[in-house]
């Protein structure tokens, strides 16, 4: 008998969602970056195993949310999680639990669900330094399991993933085995060029970014060509992601094509362009190009 489920992992901002979704999945499905609030959301990387079915759900990280993005944003987290079979709860092992980590706990705990933890990043500490945290989880009464995991060294992904597949529920496949996910490229190449501006800009313009993928065109050769838009908010930011005579835009495009390339082995031809509007969190069609509910 096979089993399949969705695996929601859920946490604080930051937590190490998106990078644990990649290295279950063996490839980059959810952008990453030191920042915080980098998933907007849901992701879903898809890996079958032998006679199971992984269904990894990212979200975005969880906090206390002030702005409509900010709503709509812990919106899908939690509907990410309210619809899962299985349900992960990550905590980063190098710091204490967080005041949104125990505000997740508690919404958890008044829903009556259990979830598995898994500490991260624990190549970054003592191993002395886990216990205490594991105990404080273990207090909380909505932990039934604790896993200590690094998704960059790989360590404990193997117990965490037999472990889910102990509890997913009974049934056929609901992807063909080499599918990894249901995102359409386009959304993909998107997120792929949002994560540059995480990565090459400074402070708060990429909270104030988004990006679309605006033309797809195919050619017979095989390449692709992407015509991409990068919304932003005034003018001075504008004048920011383009760079001196165009070299920041250039760079951000040149990194972008190249992962693209790399994720779908194939020749991307890159166009991008920048253009400001000022009230785009406000904006309904924005939020159905992310995939978010604009009333969350």
């Amino acid at each position: 008998m096979t089993r399949c489920g969705f695996v929601a992992l859920i946490g604080a901002p930051n937590a190490g969602k998106s990078t644990l979704l990649n290295a279950m999945v063996g490839t980059k499905l959810a952008i990453v970056s030191p920042k915080v609030q980098t998933t907007r959301t849901r992701v879903l990387g898809i890996t079958t195993s032998g006679e199971t079915q992984f269904l990894f759900v990212d979200t975005p990280g969880i906090f206390a949310p002030r702005r409509r993005l900010d709503r709509a944003m812990v919106a899908a987290a939690w509907s990410g999680a309210d619809d899962a079979d299985a349900v992960v709860l990550l905590v980063d092992s190098t710091e204490r639990l967080s005041r949104d980590a125990k505000s997740i706990i508690e919404r958890l705990k008044q829903a009556g669900r259990k979830v598995v933890a898994a500490l991260t990043k624990i190549d970054l500490v003592e191993p002395a330094r886990l216990l205490p945290l594991a105990q404080a989880l273990n207090d909380t009464g909505v932990v039934s399991d604790i896993f200590m995991i690094s998704a960059r060294t790989n360590n404990g992904l193997d117990d965490l993933k037999a472990h889910l597949a102990s509890v997913l529920p009974e049934g056929p496949f609901l992807y063909p085995d080499d599918e990894l996910s249901d995102q359409p490229w386009r959304r993909i190449a998107a997120e792929i060029t949002r994560e540059q501006l995480y990565l090459q800009l400074d402070q708060e313009l990429p909270y104030a970014s988004t990006v679309e993928t605006e033309a797809w065109e195919e050619f017979d050769n095989g390449s692709v060509k992407i015509s991409q838009v990068i919304f932003v908010m005034r003018d001075g930011q504008k004048s920011i992601v383009l760079g001196k005579g165009g070299t920041r835009i250039r760079e951000i495009g040149r990194q972008s094509r190249l992962q693209l390339e790399d994720l779908m082995g194939r020749r991307v031809h890159m166009t991008l362009f920048v253009k400001v509007r000022e009230n785009w969190e406000e904006d309904r069609e924005r939020y159905t190009e992310m995939g978010l509910d604009f009333s969350g």
